[in-house]
């Protein structure tokens, strides 16, 4: 199998993000009225809800989210929050075409491309696997979010989560760091290193438990 081409300039990760978005748009465009309500991996939002926050994330330039944290006082939820009310529409239907606005959006908060790839990776697979959509993204983007995550704490503490651990991938070329053994599907690490627990059950070796400690609120 030859190996993956990673994205790795801004063009390429920024095409590789549009990708991501058009294919969870895909995939949530037979859904229920139940299913938009349903519980995602994402704290206490809905479907529905995480789908408003990529939508908003996509719609947010530096200025303006400068703006808003600093109009929430440096309140990341409340900030969120409010963000996600602008954005979700009033129906399902609603939220689901103003995300489809914005999938080939290049708007962000910050330069760091490869952390809003990994905004619509990880959050795509927070609404996939409640819903039991078998969907995965693609080695390329999963490879590429993991290296930047091993490599930084950005958005989420990734790195610290993976400290003192071997990670290794069985469907890519991902491999980071020393120590107990973290294996499996390269989704299942990408995940486990933004704090999905659940994810760890598809991980094996020895430095699984830690990986799973760490990914407990705290």
């Amino acid at each position: 199998m030859p190996e993956p081409v990673l994205p790795t300039t801004r063009d390429e990760l920024w095409g590789a993000v549009h990708a991501e978005r058009a294919a969870l748009a895909e995939d949530l465009a037979g859904l229920d009225d139940d299913g938009w309500a349903a519980p995602s991996l994402c704290g206490r939002w809905t479907v529905e809800e995480v789908v408003a926050h990529l939508t908003a994330a996509a719609s947010t330039g530096t200025v303006r989210w400068v703006t808003s944290i600093l109009g929430a006082r440096f309140d990341a939820d409340l900030h969120n929050a409010r963000r996600l009310a602008e954005h979700r529409g009033a129906t399902p239907a609603e939220a689901l075409d103003r995300f489809r606005a914005v999938v080939t959006s290049t708007r962000a908060a910050s330069g760091h491309t490869a952390a809003w790839l990994g905004e619509v990776v990880v959050h795509g697979q927070d609404v996939r696997r409640p819903l039991g959509i078998r969907r995965s993204p693609s080695i390329e983007s999963l490879t590429a979010v993991a290296t930047f995550y091993a490599s930084r704490d950005f958005a989420v503490t990734s790195k610290k989560a993976v400290a003192g651990l071997r990670l290794e991938a069985t469907d890519g070329p991902f491999a980071h760091g020393d120590g107990p053994l973290v294996r499996g599907p390269s989704v299942a690490l990408v995940m486990g290193m933004a704090g999905r627990a659940t994810y760890c059950d598809d991980l094996d070796g020895p430095g699984v438990p830690t990986l799973r400690e760490r990914c407990r609120p705290r």
